[in-house]
Formats: structure tokens, C-alpha cells, sequence
């Protein structure tokens, strides 16, 4: 019965622990970048709204904190003609596939307190991360088919 007991306190501890992979990639995330550029892979011209929050346009050139200690970040909306201003979120970094080294991303939009209004959460997948540059991906659905969207940052400090 010992045993039993803690076989299953080993599992539940287990599980609660990040990954190292998953450590690593909150390490080199820390810090802030810039989101240089966003495209797809479909011809054609396309008005893409990212987060619920911006058009493609407005996020190019925008600046993204990342804390990965409490899991939280600011990215920042600048130019002209846009909505500006600062805007909080929290996120995960997960596992999906340790052999291939898959992660996704999730990002849920917050008020300054972390609170989300809407506990809404966008889910996407981290193609590539390293100390200097970053490349997100998200897949949607337009007209029942898969439409990728493909932002890159890299890293200003």
C-alpha cells in the first residue's frame, strides 16, 4: 500500500513539472521582441485580424515583453492609424511532441491584473525559437481550409 501511494504522489509530481525543453525555451523567450513581419501561405490579399485585437499592419513593427516567471507579457501597438497602446496577456509554453521537439504557444489576452474578460486563449505553434529570432505559426480555417499565418520576431534584448 506504501508503495502504491507513492508511486501515484511521484506521478501527480511528476506531471505538475515543466519539461526541460519547455525550461529552456522560457529562458530564451525572456526579454523583449519585435514582430518584424506576418504572411501567409495563400495568394491573394487577405484582411487577417490577429488576437481579436489588430490587423496584420498594426502588429508588424510592434514590441512584445516576455516574463516567463509568472507567465505573463505586454506587446505594444504603435503606429499610426492603429489602436495604440500596451496590451497584457499570459501564456504557456507545452510540449506536444518531445521526440520532433513540437511546442505550441498559448497567449490569452488579460487586463493589467491578469484577469482575461473574455478567458478566451489563441493556441499556436512554435516553429522555431533561439536567443536571437522567434517564428510563430497559427493555423485557421478559411473556407474549410487551412490557412497559415507566420509572424517573426526577433529578439532586442
Amino acid at each position: 500500500m506504501k508503495k502504491l501511494l507513492l508511486v501515484l504522489i511521484s506521478i501527480v509530481l511528476l506531471s505538475c513539472a515543466s519539461s526541460k525543453s519547455v525550461n529552456n525555451s522560457k529562458k530564451m523567450i525572456k526579454g523583449i521582441w519585435s514582430l518584424n513581419s506576418i504572411t501567409h501561405n495563400n495568394t491573394g490579399l487577405f484582411n487577417i485580424k490577429l488576437l481579436n485585437d489588430s490587423s496584420k499592419q498594426c502588429f508588424e513593427n510592434s514590441v512584445w515583453q516576455f516574463i516567463p516567471n509568472n507567465n505573463s507579457g505586454i506587446y505594444s501597438i504603435s503606429k499610426e492609424g492603429c489602436s495604440t497602446g500596451d496590451r497584457n496577456f499570459i501564456f504557456t509554453i507545452e510540449d506536444i511532441d518531445a521526440s520532433t521537439g513540437y511546442q505550441s504557444f498559448l497567449l490569452k489576452p488579460t487586463n493589467e491584473k491578469k484577469k482575461s474578460a473574455t478567458n478566451e486563449g489563441f493556441r499556436i505553434q512554435l516553429l522555431q525559437l533561439s536567443e536571437i529570432s522567434m517564428q510563430w505559426q497559427q493555423t485557421v480555417s478559411v473556407d474549410g481550409s487551412p490557412f497559415k499565418i507566420t509572424m517573426n520576431f526577433t529578439k532586442n534584448q
